[in-house]
């Protein structure tokens, strides 16, 4: 190691290190530099008094304010349910038919509906709830189970064909083909009627044919003009809406296997009010229907629903 020396060019003393006749001039800090260091030293010192900073065993020195990041989260959350408390119980109290006739109650329901819908429904509705094939679009205006509050309320709580809740919305389908009630000469008939009904397929021979086979065997629940029962969970096959597939093909594959999807029975895991302000969102998407006095619920275990209609549970 050299000497120190000054450096006749600089006038700088050298640190005494040469690396191949390189050598290292003792330039002092900039003055504003060391200042801000000697700052944040001071700031760290003062951080560790005052905030929680160092570990403990099972925590961490409280600080002299005894501040946290958790503790400030429960005081914010703390405050958010007091403020939602008033709506909420608003919401409890009201009936859901009654919503409304407030519309800022009606406006909080859906908007807290539109929360749960993104955590609960999106995995077979779709973001957007416009469903896909086997899974029912929310948005239009085809329902098989009612599209009024109450119904849509209802259908959410108890589900559809989910064992263990006894007031599910319960309906099936025979397997026409697969049980041999029909030949595949017969099903493929009565899926180019059922086709006919929305003028898929022409009113031809084979239209004709299965007018008779709908009458005799499909009609006691989707009606003779194939509208469907809403009383007994029969869809609507005259509107070329269709839940499993409108094309023939398809058509004769629901006629033939039946479909019997299942729609979790929602009471057994979500609060009256969150099932309430779901359905107020559910109703709000665009097809929504006036309370109707109609009965909406199953009438009796026998009915039997065609599930090829693409209509909302």
């Amino acid at each position: 190691m050299a000497e120190k020396r000054v450096d006749e060019a600089t006038g700088v003393e050298t640190v005494g290190h040469e690396w191949d006749g390189i050598e290292e001039l003792n330039n002092p800090l900039p003055r504003w530099w060391l200042w801000t260091f000697y700052a944040c030293i001071a700031f760290a010192i003062g951080y560790v008094i005052v905030y929680p900073a160092i570990p403990l065993v099972h925590s961490a020195t409280p600080g002299l304010w005894n501040w946290s990041s958790r503790g400030a989260l429960a005081e914010e959350t703390a405050a958010a349910d007091k403020d939602r408390a008033t709506v909420l119980a608003a919401l409890a109290a009201t009936p859901i038919e009654q919503l409304p006739e407030q519309p800022e109650l009606m406006q909080a329901a859906v908007a807290g509906g539109r929360a749960a819908f993104r955590v609960n429904c999106v995995q077979c509705h779709g973001a957007g709830a416009a469903g896909s094939k086997g899974y029912p679009t929310l948005n239009d205006d085809d329902w098989v189970w009612g599209g009024d509050l109450k119904a849509i309320e209802t259908t959410i709580k108890h589900g559809i064909r989910f064992p263990g809740d006894d007031a599910t919305r319960q309906s099936l389908m025979p397997s026409f083909g697969h049980d041999g009630i029909l030949t595949p000469a017969q099903v493929d008939d009565t899926a180019t009627y059922v086709r006919s009904l929305s003028g898929k397929d022409a009113a031809g021979a084979g239209a004709q044919r299965g007018a008779a086979l709908f009458a005799n065997n499909c009609a006691v629940c989707h009606g003779p003009d194939g509208k469907g029962g809403r009383q007994v969970g029969a869809p609507n096959l005259a509107d070329a809406i269709w839940l499993y597939g409108g094309t023939h093909g398809d058509v004769v594959s629901s006629i033939s296997n039946a479909h019997a999807g299942v729609m979790p029975a929602w009471v057994q895991r979500l609060d009256p009010v969150t099932i309430k302000m779901l359905a107020a969102y559910v109703h709000s998407l665009g097809g929504g229907e006036k309370f109707a006095s109609a009965p909406t619920a199953q009438e009796g275990t026998a009915a039997t629903v065609a599930a090829t209609s693409n209509a909302q549970p």
